[in-house]
């Protein structure tokens, strides 16, 4: 599986966080409405990632929700028919939440910038240091940090998990 150092921080101004990503990034940025689907799934987290009614990704990845720079294990299969295949997998396995979301990509270097407006959760900046195949973590896990600092994001804002697990706990 291909494999990333994430991070995930709560933002309080889009327009700032974005302006600093802009003054870094050597693409972006790129606007896209993500309706992501979580289903039950006991060995990490699978995810329908509909970016419109025939245009998807099926995405299942593994990753300890814990804050600061983590490690996280991912595949990703496009699909055609996002609306079928959220109903089937909605059916076999049941849903966990959804997550519906605007994201603005930046691209520093090797590291995706994702700058997230969250229906009913708030803003979220998002890191993501693509490592290659054999790489050690240390040099993605710099990375972010550096990232982190850059973009001001100080170690009280991350968060752990995911959106879905943000959702769950306004609703518990």
């Amino acid at each position: 599986m291909a494999r990333n150092i994430e991070i995930k921080a709560r933002i309080e101004s889009i327009e700032v966080t974005a302006a600093r990503a802009a003054a870094l990034a050597d693409q972006g940025p790129i606007e896209m409405l993500q309706d992501d689907t979580f289903f039950t799934c006991e060995r990490g987290r699978l995810k329908l990632r509909a970016f419109s009614a025939m245009a998807g990704q099926l995405i299942f990845y593994q990753r300890p929700d814990q804050t600061g720079p983590k490690e996280s294990f991912f595949i990703i299969a496009p699909t055609s028919s996002p609306d079928a295949l959220r109903e089937t997998l909605s059916l076999a396995y049941g849903q966990a939440g959804r997550v519906r979301k605007h994201r603005t990509l930046y691209r520093v270097g090797r590291t995706r910038v994702h700058l997230d407006r969250v229906e009913n959760l708030g803003h979220f900046l998002e890191l993501e240091v693509v490592l290659s195949e054999d790489e050690p973590l240390g040099p993605g896990v710099e990375e972010a940090h550096t990232l982190m600092a850059a973009l001001g994001i100080a170690p009280a804002q991350l968060i752990e998990g995911a959106y879905v697990d943000l959702l769950a706990q306004q609703h518990a």
